[in-house]
């Protein structure tokens, strides 16, 4: 084993790969061997660190200081200066924009102090493509607990006690699900997990499985053992070519190592798990349009009931989780439900991860206990809105999720309390839009994209998302009539009440909060053909 004084990490997630950390890490190990230093620092291309708008970022332990955003030229002065001398290199360290004039400087980015890191425990620490450091992190101890020491029905209830619901969006109890294919009487069974992330705006699920792919395997072997599943299969986008690379790598390590196949850990339970690249379509994140498209068919959503616990992957019980609700599997496993319910709420326990994006200085992944704010969330975590600019809206849970305006602030960022709010968590995407932004045109935007996503199955979706689409097209453009307002809300009603499945339930979602929040500005647009923010070109 070699060990070494220092270790320079490099963010491999995706946004930084964009950026250009594969050079960076090139250049650092180039630079490392020519200083004569590569048998005491060690370059390791890692997870998503969170600040995904200062990347490249390296950090060098054992200090722990950020550098970002990094170029290939940056490189030299770094390893003269700190990796072979010892002294930080000032200008190059990574710094916060807080909404403040002054740029304050830190050697870790203070906005990570609110987070809570449960399910990206690893991201940004290990190695992704290392089982070992993966297992020196307590990987897979879950799962051997579970096999040694628990029955499957203990399991179940744990996960139970715990708390935990789904978090890809509806929020179903997990533990509950579990126990719903547990039950059913099948020769054969599957679990499944839904990395098919079509939200515009959502990367949470991306950089999970490319920041720690071991988690996963070791929750979806988990669930098998507590359902009697021998099979698992990963749906993962194909645009996700570094997901799929990490997490292959990742299951050909599991099987070398006995941790997946037969008798794992002599235990006579045996469970195995392949990739099954998706094609793009945002339908097939709804679990029916997946298996489906897993079975070989079109992407389009069945009929429930029956529900895939019961009747799922080729008509045999299938429990289908989320790539988030999975990764927190291992932990609640080894830390126990009281200790899982220690954070967020009563009625919503644990963390949530998002994905930070629009009019925000701090923009990334974070995670962060359920039930903070949504003020908290934009001025804590992401510094605030640029250039002085005023808060306008923030759409909670992706493109489908509500638009919530100042006045719901301070509304706790958890299941059960934004849709009372009228939004939802949903895929944990966070978009933040400052004043100078038209409502209208926004709505339309949305619109056109469901419209382009709707499987076309059922009319009320099929219909509904073009007929919005139209409707918002002609108020942005100033040929909307007085009651197309109404005409609006009565169709989303509608659509919520009689589509097939969640896209289209959910596609009215941000039209209705929009309508609630901001009808002042269609009435402009219809009115008074203005735009209050001279978006629209009226």
């Amino acid at each position: 084993m070699e060990f070494y004084r220092s270790h320079v990490l490099v963010c491999g997630g995706t946004p930084c790969v964009l950026g250009g950390c594969k050079a960076v890490r090139d250049a650092l190990i180039g630079e490392i061997h020519r200083q004569g230093l590569s048998r005491e620092i060690k370059v390791v291309e890692t997870g998503c660190l969170g600040p995904c708008d200062l990347g490249p970022v390296i950090v060098v332990y054992p200090e722990g200081t950020f550098y970002g955003p990094v170029k290939v030229e940056d490189v030299p002065l770094i390893v003269e200066e700190h990796l072979l001398k010892g002294r930080v290199v000032d200008r190059l360290i990574a710094r916060e924009r807080p909404a403040e004039k002054e740029i304050v400087k830190y050697e870790a980015p203070s906005y990570l102090g609110p987070q809570k890191r449960i399910v990206l425990r690893n991201c940004g620490l290990i190695d992704p493509e290392s089982v070992e450091e993966y297992i020196g992190r307590d990987g897979y101890a879950a799962l051997g607990r579970c096999l040694s020491q628990m029955k499957p029905g203990e399991v179940i209830d744990l996960v139970k006690r715990s708390g935990l619901v789904g978090r890809g969006g509806a929020a179903f109890p997990t533990g509950l699900k579990w126990e719903f294919t547990a039950k059913a009487d099948a020769d054969q069974k599957y679990i499944l997990c839904n990395a098919d992330e079509g939200e515009p705006g959502t990367f949470k699920d991306r950089l999970i499985l490319e920041g720690d792919p071991h988690s996963i395997i070791e929750g979806m072997a988990i669930a098998g053992y507590a359902v009697g599943a021998d099979k698992g299969f990963v749906y993962i986008r194909g645009e996700y070519v570094i997901s799929i690379e990490r997490m292959q790598k990742a299951i050909d390590q599991a099987r070398r190592l006995g941790l997946l196949g037969e008798n794992i850990f002599g235990s006579g339970f045996g469970f195995d798990i392949e990739i099954r690249k998706g094609a793009g379509a945002y339908v097939c994140g709804e679990e029916t349009a997946l298996i489906e498209s897993i079975e070989g068919g079109r992407g389009e959503p069945r009929i429930k009931p029956p529900y895939p616990g019961t009747h799922g992957l080729w008509g045999k019980p299938t429990v289908v989780n989320n790539v988030e609700t999975l990764a927190n599997i291992p932990p609640i496993i080894l830390n126990g439900p009281e200790w899982f319910r220690g954070f967020g709420t009563e009625r919503c326990p644990g963390t949530k991860v998002f994905t930070l994006t629009g009019d925000i200085n701090n923009k990334g992944l974070i995670e962060v206990p359920m039930g903070i704010t949504l003020r908290q969330v934009i001025y804590e975590i992401g510094g605030g809105i640029p250039g002085g600019r005023e808060f306008k809206m923030a759409q909670t849970g992706g493109t489908s999720g509500g638009c919530l305006p100042r006045e719901l602030l301070d509304v706790p960022m958890d299941y059960f309390s934004l849709a009372e709010a009228g939004s939802a968590l949903g895929s944990g995407a966070l978009l933040i839009m400052d004043d100078s932004h038209c409502i209208v045109d926004i709505a339309r935007c949305f619109m056109k994209f469901f419209r382009h996503e709707s499987c076309g199955k059922c009319t009320p979706c099929r219909e509904g998302t073009d007929r919005l689409y139209e409707i918002m097209d002609m108020v942005s453009s100033g040929r909307g009539r007085a009651q197309d307002i109404d005409l609006m809300t009565e169709l989303a009603q509608v659509m919520q009440r009689a589509s097939l499945c969640g896209l289209g339930q959910a596609a009215p979602v941000p039209v209705l909060t929009m309508l609630k929040y901001f009808r002042d500005e269609f009435e402009a647009h219809i009115a008074d053909r203005t735009c209050p923010t001279g978006t629209c070109g009226l």
